[in-house]
């Protein structure tokens, strides 16, 4: 009989199953809170782990319990030989999933279906081709639209993240809300959160309640069902009655989700990070390079994770603001 695999418990008892690897900072658009007008650093190829090192880290925390993986990035699909890394990934008998900006699905479809991924969520911040334009600064939008319905009639399960900014897109909410009414797809509101680069502050964040207060008002509370949430659930979850999809809310800035998280972090260039909002990271990459156990660093940087997101109080407190700036950009952490 085969040994059960440990548990990766931090010190609040939270156990973690579920890994977020990050393939690549560099991405095919530039979305302005995502990633500075500047664009990043580019860093030598040696810095990031290779579809080799991907895996051996990767199968070492399935060891450690992980039972599902979610490949972000920057874009993930351009990652190079990424078609390996899905194989790869696959079989390690781990939930597959992989969140993208949809660009490149049509290419990776076939990929996604030899290897069991069925679980695609796609970034899209505007249903206006000129809103989307001057969001992400490239014209991809009827690229990434003619994918998503791709996805749909392909049967993947399509959640579609929608970042709220208040007076960029926030007037959108229910034609997103819309958007789910003949589609089955899930959307995701997901509150503007504070990064390097991408000068966040506190108006330009549209809250849980608002956005929800604004679908009330739009559908009345008798059209609107609460859907139950999963365990370790980032989400809370709505359909408007007799619609095919239905619509969330990710509110990691007002109302976050810290006490049943279960998710962990690597950065493309090997990095743990153990909360979105952490600025302490653990160098997994080098450790392994010279033939260094991991194991421990995974789980000391587990046991050290803070109560709630990453030791930040307020968003309003001004040093506290100095914790955030001084994290990753979005696009060097991998969501």
């Amino acid at each position: 009989m085969s040994a059960q695999p440990e548990k990766l418990i931090d010190s609040f008892g939270r156990v973690h199953d579920y890994l977020r690897i990050s393939l690549t900072e560099r991405c095919n658009l530039r979305c302005f809170y995502c990633m500075p007008e500047e664009g990043i650093a580019l860093r030598e190829k040696s810095v990031f782990m290779s579809a080799e090192e991907t895996f051996a880290i990767a199968k070492e925390f399935v060891s450690m319990g992980i039972k599902k993986i979610r490949l972000t990035g920057g874009e993930p699909l351009i990652k190079k030989n990424v078609s390996k890394i899905l194989h790869d990934l696959a079989s390690l008998n781990i939930e597959l999933a992989i969140t993208t900006n949809g660009i490149l699905v049509d290419q990776y479809l076939n990929d996604f279906k030899q290897t069991g991924l069925r679980a695609v969520n796609v970034s899209l911040d505007s249903l206006d081709e000129k809103s989307f334009e001057r969001i992400s600064r490239r014209n991809y939008f009827q690229r990434i639209v003619s994918n998503i319905h791709l996805l749909v009639n392909e049967g993947f399960q399509t959640k579609i993240n929608v970042v709220v900014m208040r007076g960029v897109n926030d007037h959108e909410i229910i034609d997103f809300i819309n958007y789910t009414r003949d589609l089955p797809v899930q959307i995701r509101f997901i509150e503007f959160m504070p990064f390097d680069g991408n000068n966040w502050n506190w108006e330009k964040k549209v809250s849980f309640n608002e956005i929800m207060q604004r679908v009330y008002t739009k559908f009345g509370y008798d059209d609107i069902e609460h859907l139950l949430s999963k365990p370790n659930d980032t989400t809370k979850n709505y359909r408007i009655k007799n619609f095919q999809g239905s619509f969330g809310v990710i509110s990691s800035v007002t109302n976050p989700f810290c006490d049943t998280c279960n998710r962990i972090r690597l950065t493309a260039d090997g990095k743990i990070k153990n909360c979105l909002f952490s600025q302490s990271e653990t160098d997994l990459l080098s450790a392994f390079r010279n033939g260094e156990a991991i194991r421990p660093l995974i789980i000391d940087t587990v046991l050290h994770k803070k109560k709630s997101r990453g030791g930040i109080d307020s968003f309003e407190d001004p040093d506290n603001r100095k914790l955030f700036q001084n994290n990753r950009s979005m696009t060097t952490i991998g969501g």
